[in-house]
């Protein structure tokens, strides 16, 4: 008589096991994300006798001769990193690729994750041996896909595989230095009974090529897939397990993708890099504020350019607003690029504190060029282009803003405020409205127009031409 094959249950959000389904996730509180796994057959391993050092204690058999590290003996130099070829990638990283590091690109079908990644395999230095694995694309067809690209890497090897333990024998055999796995979520391991892509598959697939990546030192690059919510396809302990999560952003409609981290264990979050697509690939964009503000209107109500920081550079950006009566009871409000939320407190303080009365208007707020905004700085921005498409009066084409704006109206210092300000004067603006704290270090005042606001009311009258 067989005996009946055990299951578990796992959470598709946070990965958490449970003995039986239950319709909420008691770890992470998240409704309907329960699904039902066949339970992973457990190795038998044997004992030795006595631990490598002589004392009391046990060692698993197969487990290897690693013994605990003094952390000052440790060395961590810069010269671990590597360059990938492509300078905005290397600033989503932290500087570059770290050697032994696991990097997981999400984003959703045809963004452009495997163009990016096919790319670097080409841009990579001539004595970095790459691997492009792909369980979606057969040699042939990768090859057809680098001639269009333009690779021609000599060190480029490719293997279209879908099983764990073949791809684990190949990299013995090849000994590479970079590993793309194209995508994480067609990969299967033979001993696990799950289909291709479902939790225990995909869990089990990472935490192999993670200790292939701790051990060896090779640097490895997953392929995610993300969900319709945006988030990658699979167990959330997926992204726990990785050093890096990378998101790759953009419309398929239109040319510009933007690549940001979600986690670096090497670097900063902050960081963004930007891309357009073409005939021949991706291509950087060394200046993303000439992009933002390509196409903008002149003396038009209802936009305004303010000056944000992402990572470390300064970027400008258009914040566009449209008011309109309304006609329902209860009028509409969205925003795309600034948090709901925020939103919705900026146009209760410019009602409340900048005597606008924008309560029955149905407002709409956008950020050109698909960013999320998250910095304070672009407070002022968002009001100011309410207020001007509330009066239907357009701003001062040549004046740029920020400032973050509390509840009361008053008008806040944000920080880095001397890069802003470089970054306006570059893109030729004349004037700039900033908090009446503001301090800086260099000498604004022979290039731009420096006018200090302390509230919403005097950030109106000085921007909006009467």
């Amino acid at each position: 008589m067989m005996s009946k094959s055990k299951s578990v249950f796992f959470c598709t959000d946070c990965g958490n096991e449970f003995p039986k389904w239950s319709g909420q996730c008691a770890a992470c509180n998240a409704w309907n994300t329960i699904t039902e796994q066949p339970a992973m057959p457990k190795s038998k391993t044997k004992v030795a006798g006595k631990s490598r050092a002589g004392s009391a204690g046990i060692r698993l058999a197969g487990v290897s001769e690693r013994v605990p590290l003094k952390l000052k003996n440790l060395d961590a130099k810069s010269e671990l990193r590597f360059t990938t070829g492509l300078s905005e990638f290397d600033r989503v990283l932290g500087g570059g690729a770290v050697v032994g590091s696991l990097v997981l690109v999400g984003g959703s079908p045809g963004i452009g994750k495997s163009t990016l990644l096919l790319q670097i395999c080409g841009m990579l230095e001539s004595n970095t041996k790459a691997l492009y694995i792909s369980g979606e694309e057969s040699e042939r067809q990768i090859k057809m896909r680098a001639e269009r690209l333009g690779v021609k890497g000599d060190n480029v090897f490719v293997y279209s595989e879908t099983e764990l333990t073949e791809i684990l024998l190949a990299t013995e055999e090849l000994k590479p230095d970079v590993i793309i796995i194209d995508s994480i979520q067609t990969l299967y391991n033979p001993e696990l009974s799950t289909s291709p892509g479902s939790v225990g598959q995909v869990k089990d697939c990472t935490m192999s090529l993670l200790r292939l990546s701790k051990d060896t030192g090779v640097t490895v690059f997953l392929v995610g897939h993300v969900t319709k919510d945006g988030a990658i396809a699979g167990p959330k302990v997926l992204e726990h397990m990785v050093d890096c999560v990378l998101y790759f952003e953009g419309e398929r409609s239109m040319n510009y993708r933007i690549l940001r981290a979600a986690k670096n264990r090497f670097g900063s979050t902050n960081e963004i890099g930007v891309f357009e697509m073409q005939d021949r690939g991706l291509c950087e964009v060394l200046s993303p504020s000439e992009l933002l503000l390509s196409g903008r209107p002149h003396a038009a109500p209802g936009t305004c350019v303010t000056a944000l920081i992402e990572g470390t550079r300064p970027i400008l950006a258009e914040i566009q607003a449209l008011v309109s009566p309304s006609s329902a009871n209860m009028p509409r409000r969205n925003s795309n690029g600034i948090e709901y939320n925020r939103a919705m407190m900026l146009l209760a303080v410019l009602q409340q504190r900048g005597g606008l009365r924008i309560g029955g208007f149905d407002a709409y707020i956008n950020v050109i060029g698909g960013l999320s905004i998250d910095d304070p700085g672009a407070d002022l921005a968002t009001v100011l282009a309410l207020a001007s498409a509330y009066r239907d009066k357009p701003l001062r084409n040549d004046i740029a803003v920020f400032g973050e704006i509390g509840l009361t109206g008053e008008i806040r210092q944000v920080s880095q405020i001397s890069p802003r300000l470089t970054e306006i004067s570059r893109m030729g603006f004349k004037s700039c409205i900033l908090p009446l704290s503001a301090k800086y270090t260099k000498d604004f005042e022979n290039e731009l127009e420096i006018i200090r606001v302390k509230n919403i009311s005097e950030a109106i009258k000085a921007a909006i031409v009467e």
